[in-house]
């Protein structure tokens, strides 16, 4: 309302802090002038003739996922979409409906077609609305929460309307059974499984630990983002996992070079471990073990195959 200078979230009005918009027709504010659709043309340009950034994207989509399971530990960057009685959150992709494990299967499958699938393609255009829904839509497993409150921050000074509410997995993660049942949805072990989350920071001015569910969860990051160090008090976590166990490193904010010049300390870091191994694990106990036991029993098929004269040699 540019008149009333005052914006409407949800069903109540809010003055706006700044209202100085030289450049919005008020009667099509949605309409950019040629100037802007100048500099929104040279920006996409940049982006779409950038290199480097089609190298870092083929390597996304080469390498990432919406999650990984490696050696019992389900590793995951937002969360695993639940409701307040610990039931997995469904969701409508528009074929099925569909929850847990096999909803993220489906989103990482739509996903990929946005990358892979022909130019001007349903496929492409439909992979492509999901990203744009996982990077800030309602209860995205990569971003937790109901909306995105940028807009509010910027311009009402009212700080009921900056709060991000987040999923119910956040209070859940707590919970030792509700992680057991993340776990097991997952084909993990509940004895000797972890969950292993990032992007959540964890305040320790208040108290919070990155350990949670009675070490069934751990938080990595935690506020490894400097903009984020004041409110967490930490500069964030680093997960050291070897064949003795798991342990947790903080890490202490950089305070600037004269400050380690004249006081000689640099990053300073505490560590905590918290779950040990009775017997260290060996390599036939990893992922990796197994992965060379396939091999293993593929080599000896083949060789008795050739022994057997099923098969000529090469």
């Amino acid at each position: 309302d540019f008149e009333n200078a005052t914006v409407a979230v949800g069903e109540k009005k809010y003055p706006i802090s700044d209202t100085f918009f030289p450049t919005v027709d008020h009667d099509y504010p949605y309409e950019l002038t040629k100037t802007e659709k100048r500099v929104m043309e040279q920006l996409k340009n940049a982006f779409m003739a950038s290199e480097k950034l089609k190298r870092h994207i083929d390597f996304l989509f080469a390498k990432g996922g919406m999650y990984k399971c490696c050696n019992n530990n389900l590793l995951l960057h937002g969360c695993i979409p639940m409701n307040k009685d610990g039931s997995f959150m469904e969701f409508d992709t528009g074929n099925c409906v569909l929850s847990g494990k096999v909803l993220l299967d489906e989103l990482e499958k739509i996903v990929r077609q946005g990358h892979s699938a022909p130019e001007n393609s349903p496929e492409r255009q439909k992979g492509n609305d999901y990203m744009w829904y996982l990077w800030c839509g309602k209860h995205s497993p990569l971003f937790g929460r109901e909306k995105m409150c940028s807009f509010e921050r910027f311009f009402i000074d009212d700080s009921e309307t900056h709060t991000e509410t987040r999923n119910h997995y956040y209070t859940l993660y707590h919970d030792e059974d509700a992680c057991v049942k993340i776990l097991k949805e997952f084909g993990l072990s509940e004895n000797h499984g972890h969950i292993i989350n990032g992007h959540v920071p964890v305040i320790r001015k208040k108290g919070e630990s990155p350990i949670k569910a009675n070490g069934k969860l751990i938080v990595i990051d935690g506020g490894f983002c400097r903009a984020y160090q004041d409110k967490t008090g930490t500069a964030g976590y680093t997960l050291v996992y070897n064949s003795y166990g798991m342990r947790i490193v903080t890490h202490e904010p950089f305070a600037g070079i004269d400050n380690a010049i004249k006081s000689n300390k640099d990053i300073l870091s505490t560590t905590k471990v918290f779950d040990t191994s009775e017997n260290r694990i060996r390599v036939a106990q990893t992922d990796d073990g197994q992965t060379i036991r396939n091999r293993i029993e593929g080599l000896s098929m083949l060789l008795c195959a050739y022994r057997n004269g099923v098969l000529k040699e090469q």
